[in-house]
């Protein structure tokens, strides 16, 4: 889960216990994923970052840079490979969960992207 406490909790779905509290964001955690395999949780926030996490350890795997306003939304492809990332800087983001390389922006929208 994510909040405007600039924290994305990670909890025990079973129990409801709290496992993990990852930092990182300096804003508002707006939208969290995580990816089909469980090994990998995406946030997005108001400090225009998408940040990658190892679930099992909450470490940072990368810092993704290139939106100019908050982020939004965020999303896994079901194979692992990409995070889609849509913000208020009009733009959707395609990004390698690999190597966090931007692959694609896509733009037209007049109005704040999402995904």
């Amino acid at each position: 889960s994510g909040s405007d406490d600039s924290l994305v909790k990670i909890w025990d779905a079973a129990t409801g216990a709290e496992v993990r509290t990852l930092r990182g964001h300096s804003g508002w955690v707006h939208s969290v994923a995580i990816s089909s395999d469980g090994t990998r949780i995406v946030s997005g926030s108001d400090d225009g970052l998408v940040m990658i996490w190892n679930a099992e350890t909450g470490a940072e795997v990368h810092t993704l840079t290139g939106h100019t306003g908050p982020v939004y939304s965020v999303a896994i492809s079901r194979d692992g490979e990409r995070v889609v990332s849509g913000s208020a800087d009009e733009l959707v983001k395609i990004w390698d969960v690999t190597t966090g390389a931007e692959i694609l922006s896509l733009g037209g929208h007049t109005g704040e992207g999402l995904c």
